[in-house]
């Protein structure tokens, strides 16, 4: 889905300013990629690319209307359900105030101890998949990447799908957030919410700790960041004995997520030749680079 195919679908749930002309006049896109989102006076709204994702954006207005009842600073819909429009799942959302300055790791940690302590909620989470996307990715890539290449991460999915079922949890499990990366948080005039919550899942809590842990150790993370982020969560994932299984199958999954887009992008499949030869040398230390 394109951003004219996106703005044709604002036109049609009438959801456009009166400014401008053409398609989708009055809205700012603010991103497009697997949604297309746009600010329309003081709504934001979201454009899945298809309707097989209609599930999820039901769940992701629960998940938000759940948060509300519960009091945890996050996100909210200004719709109950999501609009199914020409074939695509829209979900309206209140817009966030400006954000006073940029999101930092220390200002997820308490989220997500508030998220940590909730009980299930009373609609169905599903576990949090990390590596469900890598058949899809690897088949995107074809012949883009090397077959063995491909081989090699089949391999280590469905090893670590068996040692992450074999798993002893430290944290009760329960609701969690998914993708607990500093950018999915607003830092706004009243403090930080959460933002971006399609991918709230019930699994393991460490799910939620090993991003960091991870982003620490390829992405260039200041460590005295990740130390705020532990010192404000009460606890270092790293010393779970579990922790290299989880960031193993993120690893493996994030590899092959760039893998998708290596056929019509040489820096995605320079990155992407840069992660598995560093999966494949068993090297922590190389510097992956997010794309």
């Amino acid at each position: 889905m394109d951003e004219a195919r996106a703005r044709e679908v604002l036109d049609a749930a009438g959801l456009t300013g009166g400014a401008g002309s053409g398609p989708g006049r009055g809205a700012a896109l603010l991103a497009l990629g697997e949604n297309a989102v746009f600010a329309v006076g003081d709504l934001v709204v979201k454009i899945g690319r298809d309707a097989d994702l209609l599930e999820r954006a039901e769940r992701e207005v629960a998940v938000a209307s759940w948060l509300e009842e519960t009091g945890v600073p996050a996100v909210r819909a200004a719709e109950p359900e999501p609009r199914l429009v020409e074939g695509h799942p829209l979900t309206v959302w209140h817009r966030l105030p400006d954000a006073v300055r940029p999101p930092e790791p220390r200002d997820l940690a308490p989220l997500l101890r508030r998220v940590h302590a909730l009980p299930r909620p009373p609609f169905p989470l599903p576990p949090r998949d990390l590596l469900g996307g890598v058949e899809r990715w690897l088949r995107l890539a074809g012949e883009a990447i090397d077959p063995a290449d491909a081989a090699f991460l089949r391999e280590r999915r469905d090893g670590f799908a068996r040692a992450a079922g074999a798993l002893t949890p430290h944290l009760t499990p329960g609701p969690v957030h998914g993708d607990a990366l500093p950018r999915n948080v607003h830092v706004g005039p009243d403090g930080p919410v959460l933002v971006d919550l399609e991918t709230f899942s019930a699994d393991l809590r460490e799910h939620d700790l090993v991003v960091l842990a991870l982003s620490r150790d390829r992405y260039g993370l200041d460590p005295a960041a990740h130390d705020a982020f532990t010192e404000a969560y009460g606890w270092d994932v790293r010393e779970w004995e579990g922790c290299e299984v989880l960031r193993g199958a993120r690893e493996t999954a994030s590899c092959a997520w760039v893998a998708q887009h290596a056929p019509s992008n040489p820096k995605a499949l320079v990155e992407f030749r840069r992660r598995v030869a560093s999966l494949r040398d068993g090297d922590p230390r190389v510097r992956w680079y997010p794309f």
